[in-house]
C-alpha cells in the first residue's frame, strides 16, 4: 500500500486539500487517513453523484480543485453530474477522481458482480473524455501523477481520474471494530426477524455484511436459501428489488434487510410506499451508523430520523427505533400484519458477531432457485 502520509502530502503540495465521496474497501487506507486527519475538509456523501455535485459547489465557492473518491461501482451514480454538470461544455469543473478498481482482470473470481464493472471502469472514463492514470504501489509515481493530473485540471477545467487497483490504497487486513452503542449485532437482529416471520417469507439482503450473515444463518439453521435474494452488488437497490417482488406476489410476505448507508444512498426509493399498495412488505434498516463493509467510516445512519422519514413516505411504523431483541421481536409481530407497507429502524452496534468466510455461491443457480420458489 502507498504511504498515505506521502499521498496526502503530494496532494497538498498541488493544492488538493478538500475530499468528498463514498468509502470503498480498495481505498480504505486513503479514506481512513482522511477521516482521521482532514476534519470538515473530508465529507462522506450519500452517493457518488452527490459527491461530484458537492465538489462542484466547493470549486465554485473557492476555486480549489477537489478530489472525489469512490468504488468503480459508483461510476454509474457519478456519470450524470460528471457529464451534465461538471463537463467542460457545461460548467467546466476541475476535479480529481480517485476510483477503487474492483474486478480488475480475474482478481475476484468469486465476485461476478464486479466482473463487468471492472471491465468498463476505464471505458466509461474514455466515453466521458476523462483522462486517467492507473496507480501503482510507488510513492514517487503517485507524486508525479498528481502533479500531472492537477496541471491538467487547472489548464482544461476538466476532470482527471486516478484508478487504484487492489492493494495500492488499502490495507488488506480490515479490523473487526465492535462498539457497544447498542446491544444487538446485525446477525442477531436478522435471526430475530427470521424467528418471527412466516416460514415462506422472501428476504432481500443488502450489499455487504447483511448478505453474508443471512447466507450463513441459513446454513446454521439448516434452512433453505431458495427464498433469499442476496444483493451482492447494486448498493442501495435491495429494498426496490424486494418491493418489486412484494407487488407481484401479494400472497407472500417480503422483507428487505437493508443497511443504513445503502438506504441513504437511494433514499428516494422509500417514497414508493406512498404510491403503491404493498401490505406484505416489511422494510428493515439494520442501522449501525457506519459503512462497515468497506472500513467502518461513519454514515448519517444514527443522525437521521429514519422512522420519521419512513412515516412521511407512507410506511406504517411503531413510532421509534428499536434497540433490543425484545423490541425488535415486538415490532415485527405488530407490523407484519398491519395492512400496509411497514418499516423498522433497527439500531445495532458495529462489528461482526462471529468471523465469517467470504460467500462463495453460484449466482445464477441461486436466483433460479428463488424464481422457481416464487413461481412454483
Amino acid at each position: 500500500m502507498l504511504d498515505q502520509g506521502k499521498v496526502f502530502e503530494a496532494l497538498a503540495d498541488n493544492g488538493v486539500t478538500y475530499f468528498t465521496g463514498v468509502p470503498d474497501s480498495y481505498l480504505n487506507g486513503f479514506c481512513n487517513y482522511a477521516l482521521a486527519r482532514c476534519g470538515d475538509r473530508n465529507v462522506i456523501t450519500a452517493n457518488e453523484g452527490n459527491a461530484v455535485a458537492l465538489a462542484a459547489g466547493h470549486y465554485f465557492a473557492t476555486r480549489e480543485i477537489p478530489l472525489v473518491y469512490m468504488q468503480n461501482s459508483g461510476e454509474g451514480n457519478a456519470v450524470n453530474p460528471l457529464a451534465s454538470l461538471a463537463d467542460r461544455n457545461v460548467y467546466a469543473v476541475p476535479m480529481l477522481l480517485l476510483i477503487g478498481w474492483r474486478g480488475q482482470g480475474d482478481t475476484e473470481p468469486n465476485h461476478p458482480q464486479h466482473k463487468l464493472q471492472g471491465e468498463i471502469t476505464a471505458p466509461i472514463l474514455d466515453i466521458m473524455r476523462i483522462p486517467y492514470t492507473v496507480l501503482t504501489d510507488d510513492n514517487a509515481h503517485f507524486a508525479g501523477t498528481v502533479e500531472k493530473a492537477v496541471k491538467y485540471c487547472g489548464e482544461t477545467r476538466g476532470a482527471y481520474a486516478l484508478i487504484a487497483p487492489k492493494g495500492v490504497m488499502a490495507d488488506p487486513d480490515k479490523p473487526n471494530n465492535v462498539d457497544a452503542l447498542y446491544p444487538m449485532s446485525r446477525e442477531e437482529a436478522i435471526e430475530v426477524i427470521l424467528d418471527h416471520m412466516p416460514a415462506d417469507t422472501i428476504y432481500a439482503a443488502t450489499t455487504g455484511r447483511a448478505t453474508r450473515e443471512l447466507f450463513f444463518l441459513r446454513e446454521k439453521r439448516n434452512e433453505t436459501k431458495a427464498r433469499d435474494f442476496l444483493n451482492v452488488g447494486s448498493m442501495g437497490h435491495a429494498s426496490s428489488v424486494a418491493l418489486g417482488i412484494a407487488l407481484a406476489k401479494p400472497d407472500r410476505p417480503v422483507v428487505a434487510l437493508d443497511g443504513d448507508s445503502a438506504a441513504i444512498m437511494h433514499m428516494g426509493a422509500m417514497t414508493m410506499a406512498s404510491k403503491v399498495k404493498a401490505p406484505n412488505f416489511l422494510h428493515v434498516v439494520l442501522n449501525n451508523g457506519a459503512h462497515e463493509s468497506v472500513g467502518g467510516q461513519p454514515s448519517a445512519g444514527h443522525l437521521v430520523d429514519f422512522t420519521g422519514i419512513a412515516e412521511a413516505c407512507g410506511y406504517r411504523t411503531i413510532g421509534h427505533a428499536v434497540t433490543s431483541r425484545e423490541e425488535l421481536a415486538a415490532a415485527v409481530e405488530r407490523l407484519k400484519g398491519c395492512g400496509q407497507a411497514a418499516f423498522i429502524d433497527c439500531r445495532i452496534h458495529k462489528g461482526l458477531s462471529r468471523k465469517l468466510p467470504p460467500i462463495v455461491f453460484d449466482h445464477r443457480q441461486a436466483i433460479d432457485a428463488l424464481i422457481a420458489d416464487l413461481n412454483g
